[in-house]
């Protein structure tokens, strides 16, 4: 499966020292059917640990996927931080998946050269 993070995403894991190998990790759970909540219209939240704290003192993303090639992660908000998001935000993150998920690879090549998306692989 290929994953992609945001420009907002990537800016957000920087600022809260989310390493790579953790977004693969929530991949490979999200791949075992471990969701932790169906937002709609492919738009999913995933916990992901925080070092030394586990998964209930860790981070919410929310990522859009069509769960057999793609993963885009769109948000990620550390429990303290917030609790969830609120409807408006979610119809615009829904809005954000419907677009990035009708992508086809000429256009996710693009988003990867202007930067508005940056891929993660296994192994980094």
């Amino acid at each position: 499966m290929r994953i992609f993070k945001t420009r907002t995403f990537s800016r957000w894991v920087k600022r809260a020292g989310l390493a790579n190998y953790e977004i693969i990790q929530a991949v490979l759970e999200i791949q075992d059917g471990l969701i932790d909540a169906r937002l709609g219209r492919n738009v999913i939240k995933k916990r992901i640990k925080r070092s030394g704290r586990g998964k209930r003192g860790g981070y919410r993303t929310i990522l859009a996927t069509n769960y057999h090639d793609r993963c885009y992660f769109l948000s990620g908000f550390a429990k303290n931080e917030r609790d969830n998001i609120d409807d408006a935000e979610l119809r615009m993150l829904q809005q954000l998946a419907a677009v990035l998920l009708a992508l086809d690879v000429p256009h996710i090549e693009e988003a990867l050269l202007n930067g508005t998306l940056e891929e993660i692989f296994d192994g980094e």
